[in-house]
Order: structure tokens, then C-alpha cells, then sequence
């Protein structure tokens, strides 16, 4: 009775009651930024609040020097947006107050103390080599995060190109010191963050939540770790952001705060994949807005980035991973896709914030022209600037992908075409900014079938160019070891686990005794060019001179200060013999010790080359 009693008191004063929330209490489910800091240099913060008809509510703030700017309400009444300045705060916790007649909730919201400067932060440069590693296809360092209940896609499965295999973040940290005896200085990971779709989410390019690690790959603490440790090794680590798009799963797809949230008013229309057009001064409008606007996949909706409040939510969610887990550098997908002026904003507002901070596109087009326009103070884009410190050199990779096959002639084939190449600089505004890769995880590897690998002089020819030319390097996990992949067997296969990644694995090349005498001596070989190249201002900071091809063979210099490099590399089957009169500039002395090799070479008149030579002379 007296129980019956005290349920009917409470219904009087509280009205219907659910199971979780009373009903005269908004039921706020998530807050985006979680969190933030005092003192950043921009601050203007928004923050998201979606709950169940937020907007019918009036919003005060309650703390110290915290100003309620603004408050939005869009056209989803579940979501309501905060635009506070944070100029006169200090760190605490304040709290946002909702309120409608008798309903009523607090918010909390910390505003934590900066552990360390903006200008603290150090990007990744021309003196790293980045190491490109898909987490879910590393190593798995705990099978407890294999399976999530709740999450859309169930189990792994190493058999299927496509299925989740079960790699994560744990994995990555034990293999560390790999990576660092290899000579690595950066990591570059496809993304982190959740992906919590029905299927294909192991390449993390579908985001269904922008501040949270996929809880398969583990936790937001994880990473942070992660980062500290690899930093503790001398190793920076790059995070991949995706601005154009999301994944369909992501709550501001599936419960859209607005129509004008997505491109095409949320309605799916496919992009033309030609962003050649956003440069071309004969394009049409419609070419152009097929190919920036469209979706890149029916599942990986659009972002109109042309909508402020969109616009402010991506930029401070890579402020956020910057901020929080100390990160150097991004990797931004498919940047041509994305609105150019929200981007050349978010890069502005990045690098006011952290300064030596480095950020590299996507920059998938076929020509040095068209990808030089995207990089920042490009003659070629005036009056318009991208403010994009790097820009990838596809079509670099393309040529060095044939390069090393082909019988060099001194005007055509082989390293010609490198070297004819590299003749076009000038279009670009800093070609030190140029990430230079041999592969990645969307095209064929270096090696496209496991016979070619037999043919190391290919692979020790590349490595070598790759790893004294222009630009900041990057490897493919897996390069070390000759792994071989053709993406037209699916881009899955592009992305196999790296043996000895998964307890039970029958071999493990993450060990000597587990490589086979072939792999070891690419290994070796990668090792101790990338060891010496860590630390060698010649190739960090210095000049590129190079000199035409004669008799097949590409000569360039790398010069900083009184420290020079000379490289040789002869493209053909055929020993060759180099008459040396035209490069006296270039060679201060008599005698020089060739690195790879440890011989002295004299260099008088004349110097004999074996079919496919290397040399590196130090002076």
C-alpha cells in the first residue's frame, strides 16, 4: 500500500516517467566536442547538443569568463548548436543550462588546461620517412576488441578481403621497436575513428563518429598512448582525416540536424571522380559541381562544407585529435572532393594553431600541373591559395613505378622519364612538400605478383631514388619484405595482414629467423638506407642538382652546406662506363666512399657502373 502510494506521489510531481528520464528532464545522449581547452588561439567554440526536441528549450551558460554567443536551432528539433567565446575563460567545468517551463537539464562541459604550446607541436617533414600502416591488417595485439557487441559488423575473418581481420592499436605499440630499428620516423595510419558500418568498415573511411577510435582498433586512450610511446622512439605520428564524407551509419546522416547537413540536399548522386575540374578554366559549372559535390559511394554521404555550422564541426574535430592526443601531422582523404574554400580556411585556422604543424592531400591527379595547384602559394592557382602545406606526387609514383624495368636510352625510357620529370619543378611552389611513395593502400603495390620480388635490383633501385630525391618519402608496410599485391585483384588484397601480426601465424617476418634469405636482404638493405638517411641534412634540407642521362645513367647531387650526396643509378642491363668531366661540379674530390657498398671509388676520368648500379658517394 505504502509503496503504491509513494509511486502515485511521484507521478502528481514528476508526470509520466520512463524507464531512464523523467519527462520534465531534456535527455541530452551527446555532446560534440566532448570537451575542449582554455586559452586556444581562436576562441570561438561550438558545441553540439543532440537530445530528444533540444530546441524547444532557452540555453543559458553558467561559469567563469564563459559568453553564450549564439544559439542555433536547425531544422531537426533534436539538435541544438552553441557558439560560445571562450576568450575571457579559464580551465573548469561550467554548464550549459536547458529549460522549458518545468523541464530542466545541466550540461557539464570541461574546458581542461593545455598540456603544451600550439608551437610545440612538430609536423613531419622532408627529414622523415612516413611508414603507412592499415590497423586492421597490422597486427592484432588483443583479441578481446576483436568483437564488439552491438556494433553492425560482427567477427573477423582473415579469409575475406573485405571482412574485418582484427588488427588494432595494441598491435601497432608492440611492433614499435620494428619500426624504429627499421629507420622509420613517422607513422601514417588509415583512420582511427569508429566505423560502425554494415560492412567494409575495416579501412576506416566511412566515419560514423568523428571523436571516438573504432572500439575494435580500441580506445581514445589507446591512441594517445600510442602516440606518446612512438613519439618517445623519435617517431611522429600522422592521423587520416575524411572531410568530404562520412559513413551512412553516422547520427548526422541518420538523424540529419539538417537538409542542407549533406550535398545534393542529402539526396545521393554519384561524383564523376573528375576533379581535374575544379582548376580547369574551361570546365562547366555542372562538371564542376558533379565531381565536388557528388558522393563518392552511396554509403559515404556528402558534407556540404558550404554550411558554416558543417564547416565549424569538422575543423574543430581535427583540433580536437591535435589537442588531445598530440599528434604531428594529417593526412587529409580525398582533398580535391571537399569545398576549396572550407578547406584552405581549415588549413589557415590548423596552422594558426600549431604552426610547424604539416598536413598533406589527397592529391589523386594525373598531371605535376593540376597537382601543384592545390598546394599552398601556387603560382599556378593565383589568385586562389589552398593554404595546403604538402600535396602527394601520384604522378611521380606513377613513373617510378615503370621507371626501374625499362632500359634507360638518353632520351627516353626508364630514368629518363624521372629525370624529365623532375625538370617541371619550377610548377610547383615547394617541391621539399611533396609526400613521394612508391605505393599505398589504394594502388597496386611496388611488386604486383611474389615472382617479380626475385628482381631486387628493381626494389633497390627505387628505394634508393625514393630515399634521396625531393620531397618526405613514405613506405607501405610491408615494402620492407617484399609483399606483392595487383589491385586488380580487389583493394582488399592490397591490404593483407602482415605475417607474423597474429599469434598462430605460420611465419613471422617481423623476426629475422622468420624472413626468408630474400626478404632479410631487401630488409637489410631498406634498413640501412633509411638509418642513414635519419639525420642526413644533405637529403633533409639540401639543393637537388641533377644532370641529363648519358649512357643510361642519372646523376643528381643533394648538397646542404659542405655535406653533398651523389647518386648514381644506371638504368640498363648493361655495365656502363661514365666519362666524369661533366660532373666536376659536383664531385669535390679524387675519391669517394660509396655508402651501400663501403668501397672507395676513384674518381678520376672515367668510372665503370655494373648493369643497374647504385652508388652513393658521400663528401
Amino acid at each position: 500500500m505504502m509503496k503504491t502510494l509513494l509511486m502515485t506521489l511521484m507521478t502528481c510531481l514528476l508526470g509520466t516517467v520512463s524507464p531512464t528520464v523523467a519527462a520534465n528532464t531534456f535527455h541530452v545522449k551527446k555532446v560534440s566536442p566532448p570537451f575542449w581547452w582554455a586559452d586556444m588561439k581562436n576562441p570561438q567554440l561550438q558545441i553540439m547538443l543532440y537530445g530528444d526536441d533540444l530546441a524547444s528549450a532557452d540555453v543559458s551558460i553558467r561559469g567563469e569568463g564563459v559568453l553564450l554567443q549564439e544559439t542555433v536551432v536547425l531544422d531537426n528539433p533534436n539538435y541544438l548548436l552553441l557558439y560560445v567565446d571562450l576568450s575571457q575563460a579559464k580551465p573548469q567545468t561550467f554548464d550549459i543550462l536547458l529549460q522549458k517551463g518545468r523541464q530542466k537539464a545541466m550540461v557539464p562541459y570541461e574546458l581542461k588546461a593545455r598540456t603544451r604550446r600550439g608551437s610545440d607541436i612538430q609536423g613531419f617533414d622532408a627529414s622523415d620517412v612516413l611508414y603507412l600502416i592499415m590497423p586492421d591488417r597490422f597486427a592484432n595485439g588483443s583479441t578481446a576488441n576483436d568483437v564488439i557487441p552491438g556494433m553492425l559488423e560482427q567477427g573477423v575473418d582473415r579469409t575475406e578481403q573485405y571482412a574485418r581481420h582484427g588488427g588494432d592499436l595494441k598491435g601497432i605499440a608492440d611492433h614499435l621497436d620494428y619500426l624504429a630499428d627499421l629507420g622509420i620516423t613517422a607513422i601514417w595510419l588509415n583512420p582511427i575513428q569508429e566505423n560502425d558500418m554494415p560492412e567494409g568498415s575495416y579501412h576506416g573511411y566511412a566515419i560514423t563518429d568523428y571523436f571516438q577510435v573504432d572500439r575494435r582498433l580500441g580506445t581514445n586512450e589507446e591512441f594517445r598512448e600510442l602516440t606518446r610511446q612512438a613519439q618517445s622512439r623519435g617517431m611522429k605520428v600522422v592521423m587520416d582525416m575524411i572531410f568530404n564524407h562520412c559513413g551512412a551509419e553516422n547520427l548526422l546522416f541518420k538523424d540529419k540536424p539538417s537538409k542542407d547537413w549533406f550535398n545534393f540536399r542529402s539526396e545521393y548522386v554519384q561524383t564523376s571522380y573528375k576533379t581535374a575540374s575544379v582548376f580547369d578554366s574551361h570546365a562547366a559549372d555542372y562538371e564542376r559541381t558533379i565531381a565536388t559535390d557528388g558522393w563518392f559511394t552511396q554509403s559515404m554521404p556528402d558534407f556540404n562544407q558550404r554550411n558554416r555550422h558543417v564547416a565549424r564541426y569538422l575543423i574543430q574535430s581535427s583540433i580536437w585529435w591535435i589537442e588531445y592526443a598530440g599528434i604531428n601531422g594529417i593526412r587529409q582523404d580525398t582533398h580535391p572532393y571537399a569545398d576549396f574554400d572550407f578547406m584552405a580556411q581549415w588549413c589557415r585556422e590548423v596552422l594558426a594553431e600549431y604552426p610547424h604543424f604539416n598536413i598533406v592531400g589527397e592529391t589523386w591527379l594525373n598531371s605535376n600541373v593540376l597537382v601543384s595547384a592545390w598546394q599552398k602559394d601556387s603560382r599556378l592557382a593565383a589568385p586562389r591559395n589552398s593554404f595546403l602545406p604538402t600535396v602527394m606526387d601520384f604522378p611521380l609514383q606513377g613513373l617510378m613505378n615503370r621507371a626501374f624495368d625499362e632500359e634507360t636510352t638518353d632520351w627516353s625510357g626508364g630514368l629518363y622519364g624521372l629525370y624529365d620529370y623532375l625538370t617541371q619543378d619550377f610548377v610547383y611552389a615547394d617541391p621539399m612538400h611533396l609526400l613521394i611513395f612508391l605505393d599505398n593502400h589504394d594502388t597496386s603495390r611496388f611488386y604486383t605478383k611474389e615472382e617479380q620480388t626475385a628482381n631486387l635490383d628493381r626494389y633497390k633501385q627505387a628505394l634508393a631514388f625514393l630515399l634521396t630525391t625531393r620531397g618526405i618519402p613514405q613506405l607501405y608496410y610491408g615494402t620492407e619484405i617484399l609483399m606483392a599485391a595487383d589491385k586488380a585483384e580487389g583493394d582488399g588484397y592490397l591490404r593483407r595482414d602482415f605475417p607474423g601480426g597474429w599469434q598462430g601465424d605460420k611465419t613471422d617476418c617481423f623476426t629475422r629467423a622468420g624472413r626468408t634469405e630474400l626478404q632479410n636482404e631487401a630488409f637489410d638493405y631498406a634498413r640501412k638506407l633509411l638509418n642513414w638517411r635519419r639525420g642526413n641534412e644533405a637529403i633533409a634540407k639540401g639543393t637537388l642538382k641533377h644532370f641529363s642521362i648519358a649512357n643510361g645513367v642519372y646523376v643528381y647531387e643533394r648538397r646542404y652546406g659542405d655535406h653533398s650526396v651523389v647518386v648514381m643509378l644506371n638504368g640498363t642491363d648493361r655495365p656502363q662506363t661514365l666519362d666524369l668531366k661533366p660532373y666536376a661540379e659536383i664531385l669535390p674530390r679524387k675519391e669517394a666512399t660509396d655508402f651501400l657498398s663501403g668501397q672507395t671509388r676513384q674518381l678520376t676520368d672515367k668510372l665503370e657502373l655494373k648493369a643497374r648500379d647504385v652508388l652513393l658517394l658521400e663528401f
